[in-house]
């Protein structure tokens, strides 16, 4: 019997009748002869209702009792999934994350998994069990139980697939796959058959929906393959593998935006050493990341630095930014929510030239100004406005021909 880990995302558990076709389609999976895990989410809206609830009651609170309290949502995900299956005449055995257990640091609200003891799920899946897992939750080995981010239960599974050697990781959300181009902005993007680790790093870090970026690095860090797919469908959805040869002509896979960019600029700052580096740290310190950032030589000794950050962290950046700003003699600090991100996405760009070049005469073409770029070996990146996203996407889509492209 083949070994395979599945997860179910909380839009999947929402409903009664949601939870009995999950429970019908885990029991086809079982009933094709394979061993089955099943690594089962929160109910959508659940996790955010426990937060909203412990900030209401105690406002700013972390530690350990804080992921106690946002650990409990999967606990009601996967008792009422094995009531369903076993009413159906399954044997079904159930572990929380701290019974598997699902060894983590300690650190809370974002631990990392150590080590899974696959022991008891073994001996249950000899004995004929569908096996049920609680997603996003460990516990440290001081026995103090941990929660590893949102979308932490993406991590859970592919965790589970390395520890237990499944032959895959299928992970089952509400989109069918990943797409060259949001299918909403494109009407010809293209459902991706297979993609490079790298490839999807790089799609879910600007944004692209489907898998979180730690389940990705621990797919490939063990060569776990990862299955994106449906749960409302039967179709096969993108394979996400170690990286495979490109066909011949193939240089962007994927183009995504990500509407959640603001920018600050920093103008007039004294063109020294330390600088930069003291707005930076400022905002590092205050656990606010910054995307791309650009500085400009200016004249009489200044010089102009701008940054992109998330929206949800604009005010607080904006404050800690102007405190520094005076503290290093800066002239002024403009702030702005009005951009957002475009990439294009793809390995073909390492045995490609001029790709930049091609993406930002398509751009120039339909009057789209570029105010901020970054670039890795497989990746560019651009901040335009916010206004002209979709209609970048649908200009670089087919720029590269990217729907015509094929595995």
């Amino acid at each position: 019997m083949a070994s395979v880990v599945q997860k179910y995302g909380g839009s999947a558990v929402t409903s009664p009748e949601q939870i009995r076709k999950i429970a019908e389609r885990i029991i086809q999976s079982y009933n094709d002869r394979n061993d089955l895990v099943v690594v089962i989410s929160a109910r959508a809206g659940e996790t955010n209702r426990l937060i909203e609830m412990a900030q209401e009651i105690c406002p700013y609170q972390a530690g350990s009792d804080y992921d106690l309290l946002i650990s409990a949502g999967e606990q009601v995900s996967i008792g009422l999934l094995a009531l369903c299956i076993s009413s159906l005449g399954y044997k079904v055995k159930t572990y929380l994350g701290w019974q598997v257990p699902i060894i983590t640091d300690s650190l809370h609200t974002r631990a990392s998994i150590e080590y899974i003891d696959p022991a008891r799920i073994r001996a249950d899946l000899k004995q004929g069990a569908i096996v049920l897992v609680a997603g996003f939750q460990g516990i440290d080995r001081n026995g103090t139980i941990t929660t590893l981010g949102r979308g932490g239960g993406d991590t859970s599974a592919v965790a589970l697939a390395h520890a237990l050697g499944a032959e895959v990781c299928e992970l089952y959300s509400d989109v069918d796959g990943i797409f060259t181009a949001d299918p909403a902005i494109c009407d010809n993007a293209r459902k991706i058959e297979k993609i490079s680790y790298d490839e999807m790093l790089e799609l879910a870090s600007q944004g692209a929906r489907g898998v979180q970026i730690r389940a990705i690095e621990y797919a490939k860090k063990h060569n776990v393959t990862i299955h994106v797919r449906s749960a409302f469908t039967a179709e096969r959805g993108t394979l996400v593998v170690k990286e495979h040869m490109p066909m011949e002509g193939v240089v962007v896979t994927g183009i995504v935006a990500d509407k959640n960019e603001a920018k600050i600029a920093v103008l007039g700052v004294p063109d020294k050493p330390g600088s930069a580096a003291k707005i930076l740290t400022g905002l590092a310190d205050k656990d606010i990341s910054v995307d791309m950032i650009v500085q400009n030589v200016g004249q009489d000794g200044l010089a102009d630095i701008t940054f992109s950050i998330s929206k949800t962290d604009l005010e607080k950046a904006h404050q800690i930014t102007t405190q520094i700003a005076k503290e290093v003699n800066a002239r002024e600090v403009l702030a702005d929510r009005n951009i957002s991100k475009v990439s294009i996405v793809g390995l073909g760009m390492k045995n490609h030239a001029g790709v930049a070049a091609r993406m930002f005469t398509a751009l120039a073409y339909n009057n789209i100004n570029i105010q901020m770029i970054s670039t890795s070996e497989i990746k560019v990146s651009v901040a335009i406005e916010e206004k002209y996203t979709e209609l970048a996407v649908r200009v670089l889509h087919e720029a590269f021909k990217v729907d015509q492209c094929s595995e």
